[in-house]
C-alpha cells in the first residue's frame, strides 16, 4: 500500500541541459512504474553554473550545478532533485533538511576517449606528440599527463552534445581538439556510446568519486516522497558511494580537487576502495587501496588516512611537491 497521496503531483527539479533532462525523464519513468497513476512534472532550471562559460573553479566549482536546485527543494518549489553524485561537493554537508533517499543502480564508471568523426585514430597511443586532448576534469588531465606528458590537455565546458560538435568541427571554436575524454555513462544516457573509441579501464584511469551514480534527493520530513524514493534505492550502489564519499569528505575534497576514488563490491561481498590524489600535471600522486568487510564509511576513512599520510593534503592545497 502506497503512502503517496492520490492526486498529488511529484515535481522534479532538474537542470535544463539535455543530459539532466534525460536523467530526470528516466527517473520519472521509474516512478510511474513503481507508482502507477502518479503525476510527475519536470521543472527545468538554468543554473548560474550553466550560464557561466569560463572556468568553473573561478565561480566556485561544479557544486553550483546542484546548489540552486537544492535551494528549490528546501523551499518546496519542487519535491525532489536528481543529482549526478560526482557533482555533489564532498567538503560540505548536504543542505539542511535534505536527504539522499535513494541511489539508482550504478551505470558504467569508466572514461572514454573520442576522436573526430572520420578519424582513423583509436587510442591514446595513436596521438602524436603535442596533440590536443580536451576534458572537463583535472582528474582526467592528471592521469593522461602521467602516461603521455607530451600531450596538451585543455579544459572544455558545455553540454556533451556541444562538446562533441566542437570535436567534430561543427561548432565554431578557438581551437579544435584532436581528441576528447568523456564519461561512458553520459554517452550511454544520450545514446552516443557509439562515439567512444578507447574505453579506459579503471586501472588506466581511476574514476571520479560517485562516477556513474545518480542520487535522488528530497526533504527529510516529506515522508510520502522519501517513502516512494526509498523503493528505488539500490543497496550495492549506496554502499559503494558511501565509501567513496567518506574518503572524499575526509580529504576535504571539492569538485575541482584532483581526486579519484572507486569502490567495488568483490565476488566474496567485501568492498575494495582505491583512492588517488594528483598534482594537476600528473607529475606527482599518492595512491591507496584497501579492502574491508562491511562498514563503507570506515573503509573510506581508512583510505583517506593513508592518502593524507602520504601528503595528499599538500597536493590538494597546491603546495609544491
Amino acid at each position: 500500500m502506497s503512502d503517496f497521496p492520490a492526486g498529488r503531483t511529484l515535481r522534479i527539479g532538474t537542470r535544463s541541459s539535455p543530459m539532466a533532462l534525460a536523467q530526470a525523464t528516466m527517473v520519472a519513468d521509474l516512478l510511474r512504474e513503481e507508482e502507477p497513476g502518479i503525476q510527475v512534472e519536470l521543472v527545468p532550471v538554468t543554473t548560474e553554473a550553466d550560464r557561466w562559460h569560463g572556468d568553473l573553479a573561478q565561480l566556485g566549482g561544479k557544486g553550483l550545478f546542484v546548489k540552486q536546485i537544492d535551494a528549490m527543494v528546501q523551499r518546496a518549489e519542487v519535491d525532489m532533485a536528481v543529482h549526478c553524485v560526482k557533482d555533489v561537493p564532498g567538503d560540505e554537508p548536504i543542505p539542511e533538511g535534505l536527504v539522499f533517499a535513494a541511489y539508482l543502480p550504478r551505470d558504467d564508471v569508466r572514461d572514454v576517449l573520442l576522436f573526430p568523426e572520420g578519424s582513423p585514430m583509436r587510442t591514446l597511443d595513436d596521438l602524436p606528440p603535442g596533440a590536443v586532448v580536451a576534458t572537463s576534469a583535472v582528474r582526467r588531465k592528471a592521469q593522461v599527463k602521467r602516461v603521455r606528458p607530451d600531450l596538451d590537455v585543455v579544459r572544455v565546458r558545455g553540454a556533451v552534445g556541444t562538446r562533441i560538435e566542437k570535436l567534430d568541427g561543427k561548432k565554431q571554436t578557438d581551437a579544435r581538439p584532436d581528441a576528447m575524454i568523456l564519461a561512458a555513462s553520459g554517452l550511454e544516457r544520450l545514446g552516443l556510446s557509439h562515439r567512444g573509441r578507447q574505453v579506459f579501464t579503471v586501472h588506466e584511469m581511476l574514476p571520479a568519486v560517485g562516477a556513474g551514480a545518480l542520487g535522488l534527493e528530497c526533504r527529510h520530513d516529506d515522508r510520502p516522497v522519501t517513502g516512494l524514493l526509498t523503493r528505488l534505492n539500490h543497496e550495492r550502489t549506496t554502499t559503494e558511494v558511501t565509501a567513496e564519499r567518506a574518503m572524499l569528505h575526509g580529504l576535504r575534497g571539492h569538485c575541482n580537487s584532483p581526486i579519484a576514488g572507486y569502490c567495488a563490491t568483490e565476488p566474496d561481498g567485501r568492498l575494495s576502495l582505491q583512492g588517488m590524489v594528483f598534482t594537476s600535471d600528473g607529475s606527482a600522486f599518492v595512491h591507496a587501496h584497501l579492502r574491508g568487510a562491511s562498514d563503507p564509511a570506515a573503509l573510506g576513512a581508512r583510505v583517506c588516512e593513508q592518502l593524507l599520510s602520504q601528503g595528499a593534503g599538500e597536493i590538494i592545497a597546491g603546495i609544491p611537491h
